[in-house]
């Protein structure tokens, strides 16, 4: 049996706390947690929505009853196909975190194995994502390349 499940709308505020672990952890990271409460109510729509565009998948936490170990969550949208993937699928992969005292056991490579899987049962033809400098030997061990992508972003 997997350690790895699908979230559900009970670990929901869960996904939230592993998610700012994560946020946290990236260079100029936003600490605020206020924004947790009006988030809540999103994320358990997505949570439930579970043949929807939106997946995460957790562990529980072994030494902590109630609390989560690690987290991936993804999304497929559509794109206009192109010659690497005509039929436009892609998967994105936002946020992975796992809690500092439950790293290095192997949670968020089982994890990423889950929402990879998912990603291939819908048809995505390519999977992005972007990585810290600590999980980018993961992310290359399962097969992603860095691309030439001069991404910009735009906050509105």
């Amino acid at each position: 049996m997997s350690l790895v499940r699908r979230a559900t709308t009970e670990d929901a505020e869960e996904v939230l706390r592993l998610r700012q672990v994560m946020i946290d952890a990236l260079p100029g990271g936003d600490s605020s947690t206020a924004w947790h409460t009006e988030a809540l109510p999103s994320l358990r729509g997505r949570l439930a929505a579970a043949d929807g565009d939106f997946a995460a998948f957790v562990v529980d936490h072994p030494d902590r009853p109630g609390r989560l170990a690690a987290l991936v969550v993804g999304t497929v949208d559509y794109r206009i196909g192109k010659a690497a993937n005509p039929h436009g699928l892609a998967g994105y992969v936002f946020s992975v975190a796992t809690d500092p005292d439950a790293r290095r056991r192997g949670y968020a490579r089982a994890c990423m194995d889950e929402l990879l899987a998912w990603f291939r049962e819908r048809g995505a033809g390519q999977v992005m994502l972007t990585a810290s400098p600590e999980a980018e030997p993961l992310y290359v061990s399962l097969g992603f390349v860095h691309k030439p992508d001069p991404t910009m972003m735009l906050t509105l």
